[in-house]
């Protein structure tokens, strides 16, 4: 049977075990039991949580920890520069330390003022967007495919699907997210 991972934030966490059941026919799907944080936690951790495991394919991303910005301040938690070098040497250990198909999925839209009434730091939309077009030109330089999950969430209806934080997703937000992962890892499967 095909070994798929999931590698990826508390937003993959709430669509995983809905690509589990998508998939349980055609697939061992695993994931990390923490969350993958930033894209310094994913490249400290990513030898043991896909290079290892030998996969079919891999279904990551990261984003959301890395634009995450202190109230008052203009600097995120990691810059756009590296986040940018930290994609590449994701995507290269990937490629050269397996031989799965690689998708890389983009980052979930949010609601910034929900956010910033509700969590203890930013995020914007306007990073989310930026991050997300340096991760495309990382993944397009080497033949990643991308997997638009902010279209999937901004197509469904972004404010319907996310929790009063901003960030997070109701449970047919992440169903909806689950769903869309499990259609796309299925047709890269075959």
């Amino acid at each position: 049977m095909n070994q798929v991972i999931l590698i990826g934030d508390s937003i993959r966490m709430g669509y995983q075990e809905t690509v589990r059941q998508e998939l349980k026919d055609e697939a061992v799907v695993w994931a990390p039991g923490l969350n993958g944080g930033n894209s310094r936690n994913v490249l400290e951790n990513l030898v043991e949580w896909a290079v290892e495991r030998k996969p079919n394919l891999i279904h990551i991303n990261c984003g959301l920890h890395d634009l995450k910005t202190e109230f008052g301040e203009d600097h995120k938690a990691v810059s756009p520069e590296e986040y940018a070098e930290n994609v590449e040497k994701i995507l290269q250990i990937l490629i050269r330390g397996t031989s799965a198909k690689v998708i890389w999925a983009q980052t979930t839209p949010v609601n910034e003022s929900w956010h910033h009434e509700r969590k203890g730091f930013d995020r914007f939309e306007a990073d989310v967007i930026a991050y997300n077009a340096l991760a495309k030109t990382k993944c397009d330089r080497v033949g990643v495919p991308i997997h638009n999950l902010y279209d999937v969430v901004m197509c469904a209806g972004r404010d319907g699907l996310l929790v009063q934080d901003g960030v997070h997703f109701t449970e047919e937000g992440s169903a909806i997210l689950g769903r869309a992962v499990a259609k796309t890892i299925r047709s890269n499967l075959n």
